[in-house]
């Protein structure tokens, strides 16, 4: 008899997938009707979505005060991010210029989401990415929003060159000011800070160690979390502001899509706003500052004997130059010269001790045989001092010939037979 075989197949059902539906919203200024209108976006499309039965509601991305030509919106990389990772069908998008100005940033989106076969919705133009003729579309709406953005920013930039020449612009806050009703209002306890820098510049000191000094102090830096930087230092004395001017344009915008700021070096205009507010310096110092920046850069260095004869002469064991530093508290202040390994790494890497200046000089002079010291007879006839421990110096002479000499640290504090320089 033959044998009957019965197969029974497993029966598979298809769940109702319901599309996972996401909208995106952005507006490019932070005014308290930009603010309105997004918060009216996200609340259309949330009732939108959820309202739909046939959708999943997956989220409202909203961007606020960021531009549309650049790609590096937090809520814009959130939503790339989920879709990427799955968990988005469908974006909805008000209209092509909400998504991106930028032709390129646009169309690489909307094939990168058309890859993974998302659709974007743009509502205005009646859009589906997803759609024979959506790309073709895309690009003739997308490239009409690219240029729409740059004439907006044409005329932003015409304004406000045109409010820089008759001197309407608003004030916008820098160290050592508030913005009190528009206008610049000294901050005494950082205008404290502006003027001590001046001091101590015009005293012989560097931006460098301007700033490490303020650390050293526990002076809080502008940004008030980070250290003071040479780099601020530089800024905050070169300011017009310092002494009651505006200067107006002495950065721009190279590109209306990248957005990157460019310092003005004669490319453009720039505008000076006489007595605008009233300043932390004067005039007379401001300008001896100035001058005195001038006469450093020409010369390259901090001043005359010390930029000239002992910077980048000192040589450690670490492989660092000693650098000029000022050190001290409030009674007393003291210029040395301190092994950069040490401030650039830490203690732990370097343990070479500051070397005040005035010791540094006075043994030089005995090695070269001085009365006292001469820049121009130090470089002429040193090579190096080299340092292969704490309190002693090697003199590295340009003939070939060394010279070993050993110093001993002065007490400090005022009335210690001490001969530094006292604190005014």
């Amino acid at each position: 008899m033959e044998r009957t075989v019965q197969v029974f197949e497993k029966k598979t059902y298809d769940l109702p997938h319901k599309k996972r539906v996401a909208a995106y919203a952005r507006v490019s200024l932070g005014t308290e009707h930009m603010l309105h209108s997004l918060a009216a976006q996200v609340s259309y499309y949330s009732n939108m979505i959820q309202k739909n039965p046939e959708w999943e509601f997956a989220g409202i991305f909203a961007d606020k005060a960021q531009t549309g030509t650049k790609d590096s919106r937090p809520e814009f990389q959130r939503l790339m991010n989920d879709c990427r990772n799955g968990l988005i069908d469908m974006v909805i998008v008000k209209s092509i210029s909400r998504l991106a100005r930028n032709t390129v940033t646009l169309l690489n989106t909307v094939r990168e989401l058309k890859e993974l076969g998302i659709d974007i919705f743009f509502e205005e133009q009646n859009i589906h990415t997803m759609s024979e003729t959506g790309e073709m579309m895309l690009s003739l709406f997308a490239v009409f929003a690219q240029e729409e953005s740059k004439n907006i920013s044409d005329n932003i930039k015409w304004r406000k060159r045109n409010d820089m020449k008759n001197g309407k612009t608003k004030p916008k806050a820098i160290y050592g000011y508030d913005v009190v009703d528009g206008i610049l209002v000294i901050n005494e306890e950082q205008a404290e800070v502006i003027r001590e820098m001046y001091r101590l510049y015009l005293d012989g000191m560097g931006f460098h160690a301007i700033a490490n000094y303020l650390n050293e102090k526990g002076i809080p830096s502008p940004m008030g979390t980070s250290k003071w930087r040479d780099s601020v230092v530089n800024h905050l004395m070169g300011n017009e502001k310092m002494r009651g001017n505006v200067l107006h344009q002495v950065q721009f915008t190279e590109d209306y899509l990248t957005k990157r700021q460019r310092w003005n070096r004669g490319e453009l205009p720039m505008y000076l706003q006489i007595d605008t507010h009233e300043g932390i310096v004067s005039n007379e110092i401001f300008e001896k500052a100035k001058a005195e920046r001038e006469r450093r850069s020409r010369v390259g260095g901090l001043n005359e004997y010390v930029g000239l004869a002992f910077r980048k002469k000192i040589s450690c064991p670490c492989g660092m130059h000693f650098g000029h530093n000022r050190a001290g508290k409030k009674w007393w202040v003291q210029n040395t010269w301190r092994c950069n390994g040490h401030d650039k790494r830490n203690s732990a890497v370097c343990t070479a001790k500051d070397i005040p200046e005035d010791i540094l000089m006075k043994v030089s002079s005995e090695v070269l045989d001085l009365e006292e010291f001469d820049s121009d007879v130090f470089l002429d006839r040193v090579e190096e001092i080299f340092v292969p421990e704490n309190y002693k110096l090697v003199f590295i002479m340009k003939d070939g010939t060394k010279v070993e000499r050993t110093w001993q640290p002065k007490k400090r504090g005022p009335n210690k037979n001490y001969d530094g320089k006292r604190w005014d």
